[in-house]
């Protein structure tokens, strides 16, 4: 399983990826439409090292290489590697990362420690038209 750089052609499969997520998960109030994420997807492409798995695509990260913040780790097949791919390839040639993850998202923090990454402060209120508060979350080398 070899993460991939993503391109313009792949916006739809990752922003099938994110809606498919947010359409499954209870907890998770949709703020924006399907076509709006695929929008900010596209324009967060040039300033942002996005890596992707599968054809099609069945999971994706988002990275700020000069803040080392993943902005979005999403797959759609959990337990199956993707995820550990994804982060590795994050982690490649970096001595930290840091992400807010959703509160609620206890698989999620749970896979973030299993990477090394422990939470930093409390609870971080959602900024508005989020609703969900999130946790910070950072790894060092």
């Amino acid at each position: 399983m070899t993460p991939r750089a993503a391109g313009p052609g792949d916006v739809p499969g990752i922003a099938a990826v994110l809606n498919r997520w947010i359409d499954e998960t209870p907890w998770m109030e949709r703020a924006n439409d399907a076509e709006t994420l695929e929008g900010f997807i596209a324009a967060a492409l040039p300033d942002r090292e996005i890596w992707v798995l599968g054809e099609p695509i069945d999971a994706y990260l988002s990275l700020n290489a000069e803040t080392g913040q993943i902005g979005a780790l999403y797959c759609t097949r959990t337990g199956a590697g993707c995820g550990k791919a994804l982060m590795d390839e994050a982690k490649r040639g970096r001595d930290s990362l840091w992400l807010h993850t959703h509160v609620p998202n206890r698989r999620a923090q749970a896979f973030y420690r299993r990477e090394g990454f422990e939470q930093v402060g409390g609870e971080i209120a959602p900024e508005p038209p989020e609703t969900v508060p999130e946790l910070r979350m950072e790894w060092h080398r």
